[in-house]
């Protein structure tokens, strides 16, 4: 006999509560149909909850044939709608049978694990019109990348061994591989948020987006257009700076979840940039207005050339790094991360991140991944110089980016004569 102990209670209530949470779902959203014509609704789910856990209260077998015969009356009752009506969602069918699985599982004593499924369950189909409007708006490159990225992130990443091999034990394949996943999963998501957004929304949101993927590719784009005199210059400066920006803040944001130790020190070393960069940003902004956008090319969110490059960059780097650390010390880290930051920021970073923990302590490991992160903009400040002409649109194009860089230099040689 079955005892009603506090567990069964529990069990039994949490079912109902699985089939109630669903049914209120499911019966709002035929709450327009007309009497008779509604498949289920709250008090079928509610009851097919029920019914799973008190199944779940039985003998395996027992409880087996009662789910059975329950899927068996469900089956027959929707081949009963389904010859009354013209068409039948088959959704109706699979939520119930999970609401009844829900049921038992959550009798047997897995409760918190069957609410929560309900609860998402409940998401999923609540989202059905937003879910559609996503999939209409979509096109074949992005549902193709996200099988892709998929396939990246979740299939051959976890297949990859966690362990160092190569000289100086410098290459670990998963970490290796995490760069390729990161890069198209940014790549992606620029890719995306510049089509959705469009050019119309103004210079600033394609440079905001764009620096999402490259900020060196919307400073090349920029620049070119103000040689053209295509627009006005103002916004055009303008999103030079705020490409620059948002490297900043990427590259605080990797710090803190790659190398943490070093997130602090980088921070005191990028806040004078950030400030300078802010401030000219919004300068340059208030000397124009806002023209029909440049075309910036993000690249092809399916391609992995860029991605599989910076992950083999990042592997001759760390063993660059690990040479020089071995070689020359402290310098020869500082050297190899700057010659780094030149091609890619990203790199330098989880080169950084790829040392052996107690390589360099905490102060010192900011200010020397900030290195790299001048020396690319540094390197911005040469193209947008060059590419918008040795003429005033040149300096001002690149004076945003020489201001952060001189700033934050002096704000990291007051901060280290100070420990």
């Amino acid at each position: 006999m079955i005892g009603l102990d506090s567990s069964v209670i529990r069990g039994l209530s949490a079912a109902l509560a699985v089939g109630m949470l669903i049914g209120i779902e499911r019966g709002w959203r035929q709450r327009d149909a007309s009497d008779g014509s509604r498949v289920s609704g709250l008090r079928t789910f509610a009851l097919l909850g029920l019914a799973g856990g008190l199944a779940g209260l039985l003998p395996d077998l027992i409880a087996a044939a009662v789910c059975f015969a329950v899927l068996a009356s469900l089956v027959l009752g929707y081949g009963s709608t389904l010859q009354r009506q013209a068409s039948l969602s088959v959704t109706n069918t699979l939520v119930a049978i999970i609401t009844l699985a829900l049921g038992v599982l959550a009798a047997k004593g897995q409760v918190t694990e069957a609410l929560a499924a309900a609860a998402v369950i409940t998401l999923i189909l609540s989202a059905r019109e937003r879910a559609h409007a996503m999939l209409k708006g979509m096109t074949e490159t992005e549902v193709e990348s996200i099988a892709r990225f998929a396939l990246v992130a979740l299939v051959v990443l976890p297949l990859l061994p966690d362990a160092t091999y190569g000289p100086y034990d410098a290459w670990n394949p998963r970490q290796i591989w995490m760069v390729v996943v990161v890069v198209l999963g940014l790549s992606f998501v620029g890719y995306v948020a510049s089509r959705r957004l469009g050019p119309e929304r103004g210079i600033m949101v394609t440079a905001l987006c764009g620096a999402l993927v490259s900020s060196t590719a919307v400073t090349v784009a920029y620049a070119r257009r103000l040689r053209s005199g295509d627009g006005p210059s103002g916004p055009l400066i303008a999103g030079i700076a705020l490409a620059s920006l948002v490297m900043f803040v990427r590259v605080q944001i990797l710090a803190i979840a790659l190398v943490p130790h070093a997130a602090r020190s980088l921070g005191i070393a990028m806040i004078p940039a950030l400030a300078v960069g802010s401030l000219t940003t919004l300068l340059a902004l208030r000397s124009g207005r806002t023209a029909p956008v440049a075309e910036v090319s993000l690249g092809n969110p399916l391609d992995f050339r860029p991605a599989v490059v910076l992950a083999g960059l990042v592997a001759v780097m760390a063993v660059v790094a690990r040479w020089a650390l071995a070689r020359f010390g402290d310098g020869g880290i500082v050297v190899a991360l700057g010659l780094t930051g030149l091609m890619d920021v990203d790199a330098a970073i989880l080169t950084l991140a790829g040392l052996p923990q107690g390589t360099l302590d905490a102060e010192t490991a900011g200010f020397v991944l900030a290195v790299p992160v001048l020396a690319n903009t540094a390197f911005k400040a040469i193209l947008a110089f060059s590419l918008a002409g040795p003429s005033h649109r040149g300096w001002k194009a690149a004076a945003p980016l020489i201001a952060s860089v001189f700033a934050s230099s002096i704000g990291i040689g007051a901060a280290m004569s100070l420990l």
